[in-house]
């Protein structure tokens, strides 16, 4: 029962990211570098909401994860493009990626206690699930620059194990319940 709970709130949420077609046309490996680089920092971002209104340790271990590993990565990202010496291209999936996530941290300042973090928690899930099918099943296989495809398969290992810890997370704080 608790895994049919998990699925749906996470079916909700990740509705939410497909509503702007989420890489439905094939971009290029500077889009797909800027939209990977842009999805990291908005979940730093969450991050740092989620420390600021969680009073949950399991949320606020979580949330410091997201920073690290996501900064780390973004980190990555940005020394290849130094070494490329190219810039990414904004693109209209970036750009919905940041007006869902200004819509989504209004939500979210609206909530405390455990309304917060289950909403937050429900949200991870569903975001490193969507975001983990669309560079595992779009981006890696669009890419043409080794280094970039090399960043994104290891980026993946780190965040479909977030995804596991975001799905652990909604179970354990008994969200929907």
């Amino acid at each position: 029962m608790k895994l049919i709970k998990i699925a749906a709130a996470a079916a909700v949420v990740a509705a939410s990211f497909t509503a702007p077609a989420f890489a439905e046309e094939k971009m290029n490996d500077l889009e797909i570098a800027h939209t990977a680089y842009t999805a990291g920092n908005l979940d730093i971002r969450y991050a740092h909401l989620a420390l600021a209104l969680s009073e949950n340790d399991a949320v606020r271990e979580f949330a410091s994860v997201m920073i690290r590993d996501h900064s780390a990565v973004n980190d990555e990202a940005v020394a290849l493009i130094q070494k490329l010496d190219v810039t990414p291209q904004d693109n209209g999936l970036s750009q919905a990626l940041v007006k869902g996530a200004a819509e989504k941290r209004a939500e979210f300042v609206k909530l405390s206690g455990k309304a917060f973090d289950c909403a937050y928690a429900q949200n991870e899930l569903g975001y490193h699930q969507i975001v983990n099918q669309t560079v595992e099943g779009k981006f890696i296989p669009w890419t043409t620059v080794e280094p970039l495809t090399a960043l994104l398969e290891d980026a993946l290992v780190t965040f479909k194990a977030h995804e596991k810890h975001a799905e652990n997370m909604v179970a354990g704080l008994h969200c929907g319940s």
